[in-house]
């Protein structure tokens, strides 16, 4: 799986385009998961039609695409495909009719995909039928593959493996694009020596560590949303660019039907990628009409990646409105991750009959529901629904600083046959109801995995900034 487009220089940065996103629109009020830069929420708003786009400059052209610069969108460029194939670094190579829509619309689809849900990209919108608008990133010369299933190269390179031999967890390679010697792979130590500097920012220890944790994100995302299709991803290929405004690392080129094994059923006589070109024999208008039908199906497809059939709400009872406040903050919470989330006030001391009531409501209209009792002093609300009920309910007690001590043991000390966890945070229940719903949605399960990514990469960063204070 090698990739295609740049100019390389181990001396130098390699000025190609990538997009980063704008801020998209949330139903129900949900905050991003990620702070988009002013700027390019900036540059998204002021973007023209696609009947008005100036194109400037060629910034550069690859084997399957053409980067332009964009005066009128300061820091972006417009990446367009073109109807071309190729395999082997461009050993192989063949006109396509339709390619560049295909390609454009999977690349689209997968970066809106990765971009909602909390994944720094360098997509900004979906221009025409065969472009994308892209955010102007210094590319790192590096091809990233995360590999769950053994095939391709990787069986030539490690004699013995038998191809099918499963990564737990995915295997994680690196590979120096220079075309003249077929993309030699490196090791960390390899790019950390290498000294590159792009968009002004040295690539240390730091920075691939991050793109290596990245990476295996991004594969884990896809290959989840992959799985309600019933297809297997097997591997993928990425590269990363630092953004000209930002100075951020952030996943940048394109993720088409070129970047990855796709084997419906997990299957691979029925791959659907790009390895079904490069198994070809003899290419004939034939073979390529079979190709393309491949690409096509992919492209399909990739759009339901952006929408599930799963659905799912979280119900918090209060037991009362002095609660608000507390609740609504689970509500806020629960946005973040797509989930609907409804306030209800209900006693279960003082009226359990209407408690029962408002759960039996819930029970019969065959939502999958998580209920969050938010209940101080006493908490009768989260034992009575746990006990009367078989959803999952959780105890998040708005604790007060006179008596909390006290008063948390009525949501920890339960009577036998009960299983409701309690969680202080209100952040916490949310994210305890979208672990639960995220079993069977891939969209909150790919929030909750890109979270844990930000976070991850956030304290990261923290640790190089104070180590650079410190020196």
């Amino acid at each position: 799986m090698r990739g295609e487009l740049r100019p390389r220089s181990p001396s130098g940065p390699s000025p190609l385009s990538t997009p980063r996103p704008p801020p998209r629109r949330r139903d129900r009020g949900e905050p991003a998961l990620v702070e988009v830069p002013v700027a390019a929420a900036a540059v998204a708003a002021m973007a023209p039609a696609a009947s008005e786009l100036k194109l400037g400059k060629k910034v550069n052209e690859g084997k399957t695409k053409e980067v332009y610069e964009l005066p009128d969108i300061p820091g972006c460029v417009l990446m367009q495909s073109k109807d071309q194939i190729t395999a082997g670094n461009a050993a192989r190579k063949d006109r396509m009719e339709g390619k560049a829509a295909i390609s454009n619309t999977t690349t689209s689809c997968v970066f809106q995909l990765l971009q909602e849900a909390g994944i720094k990209t360098a997509f900004v919108r979906k221009q025409s039928d065969t472009a994308f608008i892209a955010a102007h990133c210094e590319m790192i010369p590096i091809e990233w593959v995360c590999r769950r299933i053994a095939t391709g190269s990787f069986l030539k390179r490690n004699p013995g493996v038998k191809e099918g031999y499963k990564f737990y967890p995915p295997k994680i390679e690196m590979f120096y694009k220079d075309d003249a010697n077929n993309d030699p792979q490196w090791s960390e130590e390899q790019l950390i020596e290498a000294k590159f500097s792009f968009a002004g920012l040295t690539i240390g220890k730091t920075e691939v560590d991050i793109m290596a944790r990245s990476t295996q994100a991004i594969f884990e995302i896809l290959e989840k949303s992959w799985q309600p299709q019933n297809c297997t991803l097997v591997d993928l290929k990425i590269e990363f660019g630092v953004n000209i405004l930002t100075k951020e690392i952030v996943l940048a080129d394109v993720i088409d039907n070129d970047s990855w094994r796709l084997w419906p059923s997990g299957d691979r006589s029925q791959q659907k990628d790009k390895q079904s070109y490069r198994d070809l024999k003899e290419v004939t208008p034939e073979a390529l009409q079979m190709v393309k039908r491949n690409f096509e199906w992919v492209a399909e497809r990739v759009e339901l990646l952006l929408k599930t059939k799963s659905q799912g709400r979280v119900v918090v009872l209060m037991g009362s409105t002095s609660d608000l406040g507390h609740c609504e903050k689970i509500k806020k919470a629960c946005a973040t991750f797509g989930i609907p989330c409804e306030l209800r006030v209900t006693s279960a001391h003082k009226g359990p009959d209407e408690t029962l009531r408002i759960k039996a409501e819930y029970e019969g209209d065959g939502i999958p529901t998580v209920f969050v009792a938010v209940a101080g002093r006493s908490n009768g609300l989260g034992p009575v629904m746990s006990g009367n009920t078989a959803y999952p309910v959780v105890n998040c007690p708005p604790l007060s600083s006179d008596w909390g001590a006290q008063d948390v043991w009525s949501s920890l000390r339960l009577p036998s046959g009960l299983g409701c966890p309690t969680t202080l945070s209100p952040e916490g229940a949310a994210q305890f109801a979208a672990q639960i719903f995220g079993l069977n949605n891939h969209l909150v399960w790919a929030k909750l995995r890109s979270n844990m990514l930000n976070t991850w990469i956030s304290l990261k960063q923290a640790d190089k900034k104070l180590r650079e204070c410190t020196l």
